[in-house]
């Protein structure tokens, strides 16, 4: 332990090795289930403060009770978080669910890819990137009557296609 009653206070570093392990056993003798991190965050608090601290023998004392606070937050915290029930995880899908999508997807990306140019452009940033008629027709350098009419035909084509595959 460091002896405070001398003239010179203790440095960050002597403070830390000489205290740390017992503020590491007293939250965890608190109920804390992550004692070392309360105790880390505790000197990182103090730490931050060390410019400003008035008196050297008060900065055990101020981890002390930071380190009280600290594990009775994240207690409080974690009885919040257990009187919540979870979620239940997401239906997961059969195997064979899996291959018909993959399936299906792929017959829509080479449906999408057999599709003119222009056709393809206006699709993909109609529905990919969920752009306005107005700025589909920027990036084409055409009028917005023309991305209608394309993304008409694409989809007219792109259903077609699509059915004489099924």
């Amino acid at each position: 332990m460091i002896d405070l009653s001398t003239a010179a206070p203790p440095s960050f570093a002597e403070l830390f090795a000489a205290h740390h392990l017992s503020m590491v056993r007293l939250a965890g003798l608190l109920g804390a289930d992550d004692p070392e991190d309360i105790a880390q965050e505790a000197f990182a608090r103090l730490h931050a403060r060390w410019a400003r601290l008035r008196d050297g023998g008060a900065a055990v004392a101020y981890v002390r009770s930071t380190v009280c606070n600290l594990t009775r937050n994240r207690l409080r915290h974690l009885r919040l978080v257990r009187l919540r029930p979870l979620d239940p995880p997401p239906a997961a899908h059969s195997s064979e669910h899996v291959v018909i999508v993959a399936e299906k997807h792929r017959e829509l990306l080479s449906a999408v890819d057999r599709l003119p140019r222009r056709q393809r452009e206006a699709l993909v940033l109609r529905y990919w990137l969920d752009l306005s008629e107005r700025e589909i027709a920027d990036a084409m350098g055409v009028s917005p009557g023309s991305v209608k009419t394309h993304t008409s035909r694409g989809l007219s084509a792109l259903g077609k296609a699509l059915r004489e595959e099924s």
